[in-house]
């Protein structure tokens, strides 16, 4: 039985609740990620922003903002705005399936995974997907 410890990033980027905008989004873009949990000073999970969470606080290029006012913008803007914190969870002997199921239930990107209140790292759609890929290569070795 394959447990959420399975396949869980364990090394997990993070950000406290005071930290801003525009460390949120300088981290997305060069850790490639999509998404960040929100933690306190004793690493407890408290919520997370997503990509499209940032999408959304920001203002439209339609409305002639140029880069540096948006960049003044987020820089001002601490994440605890705009994080969520009604976010499920995993454990990490939490059955993967079991995981798969809230993400897919709820239409999450991730499953932050905590033991007790703390962190202790992460799983997305994409883990998912290189287990799926994983899975049929398996499958199709063993036709041949």
């Amino acid at each position: 039985m394959l447990l959420v410890s399975d396949l869980m990033t364990k090394d997990v980027f993070s950000l406290k609740k005071f930290d801003t905008l525009a460390a949120a989004r300088s981290l997305m873009k060069l850790a490639r990620i999509r998404h960040i949990p929100i933690v306190d000073d004793e690493n407890n999970f408290i919520g997370i922003i997503t990509h499209r969470d940032i999408l959304s606080a920001t203002i439209s290029k339609l409305a002639g903002i140029d880069r540096q006012t948006q960049d003044e913008l987020d820089a001002s803007i601490p994440i605890c705005e705009i994080m969520r914190t009604d976010v499920k969870t995993a454990t990490p002997d939490m059955k993967l399936k079991d995981a798969a199921a809230i993400l897919l239930k709820h239409k999450y990107g991730c499953l932050p995974i905590v033991d007790g209140k703390k962190l202790v790292g992460i799983i997305t759609e994409a883990d998912f997907l290189s287990l799926t890929i994983s899975l049929m290569n398996a499958l199709e070795n063993q036709e041949d």
